[in-house]
């Protein structure tokens, strides 16, 4: 247990991964694929959740640094996200109301709490990195977490009576809105860094494909608050407003896509940056089954049939890479413990 003061704050990357491709596997008709999926997510989240609560209590001074660090403090925001994404699940593939509600209460917490405490020590604390050290793709697992909000909520809000599911929906596009807000913000930063500061292979870590997978949740989010909008008559009014701003994600989204690609074969190609295994890498991952939920969610709020293609091609994308990332995962795990 020893181990457990360096755990990684991006751990919780697993459960998101894992979780959104058991999502798009029952989206694509592998139920067995979806099942075993949902089943690795939430054993992964107990062990997790023990993990990070053992630290905070045994290793308090370490988790706190971490907590409220410039660079590690937003991974934290994982833990809302795979919790949320948990929620999601039960929702999507078991219909479990009452289970998924626990989630979403968790989620709702824990994302007050990080975002009010990680925020405000980064705030007014004296001293602090300069931009290019202190900023990364990380920042933007903040607005993954709040869209996972958004997304779980809008999901229980099918299966809500009124007046809660008005109520439920409300809050869907209030932290779908808000997400979208904080993208803007954090995007204009991490965009000033990429252009304006030297740029070496190490400092192109896997969480930057987190710029993808925050615009694909926030088109998920924004699709399902499409499909929700016949239940909810203030909905129906903003229902253009939603579906161009919707597009607008996902078009973002997807103009990330062969950016990452072209600097990733830099990385690795041109400059040869090794490849070894890191919990950072879920943080790639989930970008890739997430473009693949949300464009197949979109094509049912929007009825764009002419691209029926592209969810599928991306599930088996996002499949091969947690394939590929979960044996990285088990060779860390065996090696660690033929360290002992």
């Amino acid at each position: 247990m020893s181990k457990a003061k360096e755990l990684s704050p991006a751990y919780f990357g697993l459960v998101m991964a894992t979780g959104i491709i058991a999502i798009a596997a029952h989206q694509q008709q592998w139920p067995f694929i979806a099942q075993a999926l949902f089943a690795i997510s939430c054993v992964s989240w107990v062990i997790l959740t023990f993990l990070y609560s053992y630290r905070a209590l045994r290793f308090t001074k370490a988790f706190t640094e971490d907590l409220i660090s410039h660079s590690k403090g937003p991974a934290f925001f994982t833990s809302v996200a795979g919790t949320g994404l948990i929620g999601s699940q039960l929702m999507v593939l078991y219909s479990h109301y009452w289970l998924a509600f626990v989630a979403w209460v968790i989620a709702l917490v824990l994302w007050l709490l990080l975002t009010y405490t990680v925020f405000t020590a980064l705030t007014i604390r004296r001293n602090k990195p300069t931009l290019d050290k202190g900023i990364s793709g990380a920042w933007l697992l903040a607005v993954v977490a709040t869209q996972a909000v958004a997304v779980l909520s809008a999901y229980l809000a099918t299966q809500t009576s009124q007046p809660w599911k008005l109520e439920l929906n409300f809050l869907a596009l209030s932290m779908w809105l808000w997400g979208g807000m904080l993208y803007i913000w954090m995007m204009s930063l991490i965009f000033y860094r990429y252009t304006f500061f030297q740029f070496v292979p190490g400092d192109l870590a896997p969480p930057y494909w987190i710029n993808m997978g925050a615009m694909a949740i926030s088109t998920l989010a924004g699709s399902l608050l499409v499909i929700n909008s016949p239940n909810a008559p203030f909905l129906q009014s903003l229902v253009p407003f939603i579906k161009g701003f919707t597009i607008f994600y996902w078009a973002t989204g997807s103009w990330w896509i062969p950016m990452l690609l072209i600097l990733g074969v830099w990385r690795h190609v041109v400059r040869r940056f090794p490849f070894a295994y890191d919990p950072l890498y879920w943080g790639a991952v989930f970008p890739l089954g997430m473009y693949s939920a949300c464009t197949y969610v979109m094509l049912q709020a929007m009825e764009f049939s002419f691209l029926d293609a592209l969810p599928t091609a991306f599930f088996y994308i996002a499949l091969l890479a947690w394939g590929v990332t979960f044996i990285g995962l088990c060779r860390s795990l065996l090696r660690l413990r033929q360290q002992k």
